[in-house]
């Protein structure tokens, strides 16, 4: 079996994270980055499969700047066998519509037979990818799972919502995508660390991948005006003068909090 996981590198997520009001882009130089948390538990579901069965190949896939390198390094140092990194300066801003067509573009070469995915990223949130990316590539989905049995011919997961859990099952090829409720990654050792600097690690561009970026030939939403948050207004204080009861329903009913 072969597993493609998409990992993502984003802005340290214990760090402060700002636009650049110029691009309207995330300021990566601004602080650290690091390999974004919940696609390294999706590495860690392919690669727990992969230890009871033999034969299955775990690929990392990423869509990131060429400075992104070490990031996808430590998705093979964690146990990925091999990596595919999607760079192209043309992808510099892309939104999510783009994001899904080369994404697809580079899985489809590679011909797997099941993706996992984090259900958002914690730069983005957008948490639509996993349902594009099913759409694209004509694959069988099943979306934020907080457990996963995969098995031959189709995986098995858990649901959570707000009214209870929901039993899904999706056949082979699909897309899947997992919560935070599946376990931490793997922390890789000196021994993974130093394999991975000969693992296999693919580089490929939108020409590579014949996808144009031309917002001529696709729609694509475009960022224009992008300012910074305003700074929180001072909250409203009662003075108890024995009608502090009555100015707060006042106030949550103005508010429509009640």
């Amino acid at each position: 079996m072969k597993i493609y996981v998409l990992v993502k590198e984003v802005p340290d997520t214990y760090g402060d994270r700002k636009l650049d009001l110029e691009t309207g882009l995330a300021d990566r130089g601004a602080g650290d980055v690091v390999l974004d948390e919940i696609t390294e538990r999706a590495l860690e579901v392919a690669l727990s499969y992969a230890d009871k069965n033999a034969g299955t190949e775990v690929v990392a896939l990423s869509m990131s700047p060429e400075s992104a390198t070490a990031s996808v390094r430590r998705a093979l140092a964690i146990g990925a066998a091999s990596a595919v990194h999607i760079v192209d300066e043309e992808l510099r801003g892309a939104d999510l519509t783009l994001t899904a067509e080369a994404l697809a573009a580079a899985i489809r070469r590679g011909e797997p037979d099941l993706v996992i995915t984090g259900n958002l990223s914690t730069d983005g949130s957008g948490g639509v990818i996993p349902a594009m990316l099913a759409e694209h590539l004509g694959f069988a989905q099943a979306t934020a799972l907080s457990a996963v049995e995969i098995s031959d011919g189709q995986v098995t997961g858990t649901r959570t919502g707000d009214d209870g859990t929901q039993q899904v099952t999706a056949p082979l090829p699909a897309v899947i995508s997992i919560t935070e409720a599946l376990p931490d990654a793997r922390f890789p050792n000196f021994k993974g660390i130093m394999a991975a600097k000969k693992k296999p690690l693919e580089v490929l561009s939108l020409a590579d991948l014949e996808v144009s970026a031309d917002p001529a030939l696709a729609p694509r939403s475009i960022m224009t005006t992008v300012s910074e948050k305003p700074p929180r207004a001072a909250g409203v204080k009662i003075t108890d003068e024995g009608d502090a009861a009555a100015q707060l329903v006042e106030f949550l009913a103005q508010n429509r909090l009640v």
